[in-house]
């Protein structure tokens, strides 16, 4: 294998683990969400570092699991580390994230909490945790509708 083949592998491995879906969010990927921090490879082995969104997401481990069995099937062997410093910020969640959770119905983390379907700033907070503990319930007054909002940290 010459170096550029090298090189060729490891952008696609790296590709292949920033399109590992969340599990609790999967119209999203980890790499979406800022959740990567480092793809490196070292031969046959590859070094991937990750940081959860908080400390105790339940998700973590099958995150871990999930991008393990991607470095895998990608044909390296797999070394999966979680570092919480710098903790994870949702600054990190790339501009394709936060378009794909409004258009799942989340409302992506900003200064102003706005509606994802009607895009109106006239909304109530409900309930401070939605559905997974990084997300919390409002309604949008204008619309009526119910939707989460992915929180800010």
């Amino acid at each position: 294998m010459n170096a550029s083949e090298t090189i060729h592998d490891a952008a696609g491995l790296r590709r292949a683990v920033h399109e590992v879906p969340d599990p609790e969010l999967p119209h999203v990927t980890i790499g979406d969400l800022g959740i990567v921090r480092s793809v490196t490879v070292d031969g046959g082995t590859a070094t991937i570092v990750l940081t959860p969104t908080y400390t105790g997401c339940p998700a973590t481990e099958q995150i871990a699991d999930d991008v393990t069995a991607a470095v895998r099937s990608a044909g390296y062997t797999p070394e999966i580390r979680t570092v919480l410093t710098p903790a994870w910020s949702s600054d990190w969640i790339t501009p394709r994230g936060r378009k794909r959770l409004a258009v799942a119905g989340i409302a992506p983390p900003g200064q102003f909490v706005a509606c994802p379907r009607c895009g109106s700033q006239l909304v109530r907070s409900v309930s401070e945790f939605g559905s997974t503990a990084c997300k919390s319930m409002y309604t949008c007054q204008s619309c009526r509708e119910p939707f989460e909002r992915f929180k800010p940290i």
